[in-house]
């Protein structure tokens, strides 16, 4: 932790668990100005870890009957879903990222759409959204009116926002009450989390990290965002929460707490999705799976809010557990075909996951040499 605070981000914290032992730790400031240290017990924006809470509800839904993984959407949400897209596209594809439906991202924030060329973008529209207050039908609906990403149930998935919008508002049809408080109620409290929820309004409450985003070098000196009206993400990414919380969560579903057996076994039916920064990944029902050769297989998310970073990991038989976070995001520099450039902050963080995960110094020294 020491290493990624001195490779440049202010601070990181997290906690790792195996087999009944913790460790917590962190390391650097909470608060650039002022000096404030980042504590382990720090609430946080988790950004799309969210979408694992989102899609364990709409597991619970689907055990109760009143969810059918593969009906079309368009049979629930028929207004917002109309025609052909409503009848092709499934439940499941919404939850694997299949849907070919777009992001909805830079419609929102019309001030990046030009990324990635940093001399067509600015920060404009992030300072604008900073307190408006978005309706996931206005979001969704920009989702919709983009191009395609791809043919509705493709054997490769492209993630997007929208798709967990749209499950939110699936959820709220079915159970007649919000998904947040869907998500609270049923899978929060079942999991017996004390400190992870959905912010009512733009600031986080308890212990937290001021927030500061870099955006691939277009804000430099990053800007604190810690103040943010989340309804741009909604049941997508806008949990906050602490690393413990997440391990105790991550544990709770691994181990059948949250959703039936056979639900976590459609949950991890993986295939090839084109995250949002180009790469490749496994991806399931809301979760990621990570094979670390020489360490086993791991579950879990990572997730992105303006200047907030998290990554959350269980292995596969749950005895080994990391979750940590970040108070800087989008810290490379973009060339000039938009690639991010390496930094030192990339190997520091590979290498506290790898040891975090993995536990042995070779496992660290091999990281650092790849």
């Amino acid at each position: 932790m020491d290493g990624v605070h001195r490779a440049g981000i202010p601070g990181v914290y997290g906690e790792v668990r195996e087999a009944g032992r913790t460790w917590r730790g962190a390391s650097g400031i909470a608060d650039v100005t002022t000096g404030r240290p980042v504590t382990p017990d720090m609430r946080q924006r988790v950004g799309s870890v969210t979408k694992t809470f989102t899609a364990a509800a709409v597991m619970q839904q689907v055990e109760q009957g009143r969810i059918r993984l593969d009906a079309p959407i368009g049979g629930y949400l028929p207004h917002m879903v109309p025609g052909e897209r409503g009848r092709k596209i499934t439940v499941r594809m919404l939850l694997n990222h299949t849907s070919g439906i777009s992001d909805y991202l830079f419609s929102a924030f019309p001030s990046l759409q030009g990324f990635p060329s940093l001399p067509d973008m600015s920060a404009q529209s992030l300072d604008d959204n900073r307190f408006r207050q978005f309706r996931p039908a206005e979001l969704i609906e920009m989702g919709l009116a983009a191009p395609p990403v791809g043919e509705p149930g493709g054997p490769t998935g492209v993630y997007s926002n929208t798709n967990y919008l749209l499950l939110g508002q699936l959820l709220e049809q079915v159970t007649g009450t919000t998904a947040e408080e869907y998500i609270t109620r049923n899978v929060i409290r079942r999991a017996g989390l004390r400190h992870s929820g959905f912010p009512s309004g733009p600031r986080i409450e308890g212990p937290h990290p001021r927030l500061y985003e870099g955006f691939f070098g277009l804000l430099d000196p990053p800007r604190d965002y810690s103040v943010y009206n989340m309804s741009w993400v909604g049941p997508s990414a806008a949990l906050v929460s602490t690393m413990e919380d997440l391990n105790r969560f991550y544990g709770k579903l691994l181990d059948g707490g949250i959703v039936s057996r056979s639900s976590l076994a459609q949950m991890q039916r993986t295939l090839p999705v084109r995250a949002l920064d180009g790469s490749t990944i496994e991806y399931g029902l809301g979760l990621h799976k990570v094979d670390l050769p020489g360490c086993g297989t791991f579950w879990g998310h990572d997730g992105s809010a303006w200047g907030a970073g998290t990554l959350s990991l269980t292995r596969a038989d749950g005895k080994r557990q990391m979750s940590v976070t970040v108070n800087l995001a989008r810290w490379n520099e973009l060339d000039s075909s938009g690639t991010p450039q390496p930094h030192p902050i990339d190997d520091a963080l590979s290498a506290l996951h790898r040891q975090a995960l993995c536990g042995t110094p070779n496992a660290v020294a091999e990281s650092a040499a790849r």
